[in-house]
């Protein structure tokens, strides 16, 4: 199976970008399906490297079999943390797994047009700056706001998105307790302005 620049040149305009802070990114599953597009009977595999105490690495391989032989057509290695941000508090060995697969793909030249890191890769490192950024009181506000109006205490409000402490609490993790606990944004700013008078 001979495969042109052109070849992959269609397959990466198949890629359906996401933009993050103003750069284009190729996620994943778009790299999949671009692999897929060029090679129906190609492989990619996972190898868990090592997982202990809550940090784990795997290697990905992309490849075809041609002629009985196994052709490498790029590898890609990734690390995670368990708990480094909100989706690797419960995922971080498939989040890994997913990198090293979108690494592995880019070095076979999948999606790489602007970077060879994924999107999902981008949006984790910054989903882990935002969870070393300080604690907004109005976020402390806004949670103390909804116990008092339902009945709840922080620790169950904290519960129900995974985080033990006030000290878990990041952008994403006060959005998703927004959106679990539909605290709109006027109740918080309700809950501002009361706290000014």
């Amino acid at each position: 199976m001979v495969i042109t620049y052109e070849d992959i040149k269609k397959a990466n305009d198949s890629i359906k970008p996401t933009d993050i802070k103003g750069k284009d990114y190729a996620e994943v599953n778009q790299r999949i399906k671009a692999f897929r597009m060029l090679y129906p009977t190609g492989t990619i595999s996972t190898e868990m490297l090592s997982n202990e105490n809550g940090v784990c690495i795997f290697k990905a391989t992309v490849g075809l079999e041609e002629d009985g032989n196994f052709i490498i057509l790029g590898t890609g290695t990734a690390y995670e943390k368990e708990g480094s941000s909100f989706i690797n508090k419960t995922s971080y060995i498939e989040n890994c797994e997913t990198s090293a697969v979108g690494r592995a793909l880019g070095m076979a030249g999948l999606g790489i047009d602007t970077s060879v890191a994924s999107a999902e890769e981008v949006q984790n490192a910054i989903a882990n700056q935002n969870k070393k950024e300080k604690t907004d009181p109005k976020w402390i506000s806004a949670i103390d706001a909804e116990c008092e109006r339902t009945g709840k205490t922080r620790e169950q409000i904290f519960k129900a998105v995974k985080i033990k402490s006030v000290d878990d609490l990041s952008l994403e993790v006060f959005n998703a307790i927004m959106h679990k606990f539909e605290i709109t944004p006027d109740k918080v700013a309700n809950e501002n302005n009361s706290e000014d008078n």
